[in-house]
């Protein structure tokens, strides 16, 4: 069945049809659902092509990647998020265009998608404080969603978050709540909004015990496994090791797990670990009891909710933003237990 087809045996306009389908603010919220069941009982999928040339849109949504930061976005956490997305694309005949840039064409690259038409809008990914590509975005006129948030941004936008600064805040008194009292943070780069605010919680944990943070149990590089383990291994190393660790990815933390086990210690009983689990698909712990303690929230649920959100904004760009934040859920695994009995000291 074809868009004529479908218009004629609903005694719709084609243009009707067409709008409603693509989520028009103007078509009735009726006659929406009365195309949409006719759709999908004549299994009626749209080309994209010829919706594209209907509504005048491209039908595409872009992630612009830089390359200085590929090792934050080119990794299995994006790779979910864009999972997340895609589902939401595919369902509203979306494709999507992805483009690695160098960091100076940045702009470039943005004000080319827009006077190409080749997207319809595009989802910011690791924004960091006063992230310029927000003021660009809103300067150009091309619909954006930003996954995360720009600290010090003065206006309004649509973003999309989970609440990293109450997450780590929340494991850091948990572990102090266990008696642990060096407490080391193996972090993102803080030049990322979510690293800077998930220091931000730990310090604050640390100083409403009075508690002062201690730099030598604080480190910042790429999430990756051999970042994790060499930054654990030498806070192991300290006259006054941390007696647990804070890790900011579930990818970091196998190579805090890995540092432990090098250094003649066991997880949970020694040594004790939270990290921060992005719910990767493929990295589940099937176990009833997790191997890791985590504040958890799914980024393929955020890759979701980002692309909804911007399929909302394409539809009608005149609403005002919307600010959607996620809160974490702290479960508690293997990974950790009761400070060693006479390892209460204070930092710093």
């Amino acid at each position: 069945m074809n868009l004529k087809e479908l218009s004629d045996s609903l005694g719709l306009s084609q243009t009707t049809v067409s709008r409603a389908l693509n989520g028009y603010p103007e078509v009735a919220e009726a006659t929406r659902i009365r195309v949409a069941q006719a759709a999908a009982a004549a299994n009626y999928r749209p080309n994209a092509r010829a919706r594209g040339l209907a509504t005048g849109r491209s039908m595409a949504v872009g992630h612009v990647i830089p390359i200085s930061t590929h090792h934050e976005m080119v990794n299995p956490i994006f790779s979910d998020f864009i999972a997340g997305a895609s589902e939401v694309y595919l369902d509203r005949g979306y494709d999507m265009v992805i483009s690695a840039v160098p960091d100076e064409r940045e702009e470039e690259a943005y004000r080319a998608l827009l006077s190409k038409g080749s997207v319809d809008g595009v989802i910011v990914h690791a924004p960091r404080s006063l992230d310029p590509r927000i003021a660009l975005l809103r300067e150009i006129g091309l619909p954006f969603v930003v996954h995360g948030r720009s600290t010090n941004e003065p206006g309004p936008y649509n973003w999309v978050d989970v609440n990293n600064r109450s997450a780590f805040l929340r494991a850091t008194e948990f572990l102090m709540d266990l008696g642990h009292r060096r407490i080391g943070l193996i972090n993102g780069l803080l030049a990322m909004d979510f690293a800077a605010r998930r220091h931000q919680g730990y310090v604050e944990a640390l100083h409403s015990r009075g508690i002062a943070a201690d730099e030598t149990l604080i480190h910042t590089s790429e999430m990756t496994e051999a970042q994790g383990y060499a930054a654990a291994k030498q806070m192991l190393a300290l006259p006054a090791p941390p007696t647990a660790f804070l890790g900011a990815s579930i990818i970091s933390a196998f190579g805090i797990r890995r540092a432990i086990e090098d250094s003649g210690l066991v997880l949970g009983r020694d040594v004790s670990v939270i990290t921060f689990d992005d719910d990767l698909s493929y990295l589940r712990d099937a176990s009833d009891v997790p191997t890791f303690t985590a504040t958890r929230s799914s980024v393929r649920e955020a890759g979701r909710i980002c692309a909804d959100r911007l399929m909302s904004i394409i539809a009608d760009p005149a609403q005002p933003p919307v600010e959607h934040l996620l809160e974490a859920a702290l479960t508690v695994g293997r990974s950790t237990g009761p400070a060693p009995r006479g390892t209460t000291q204070q930092m710093g």
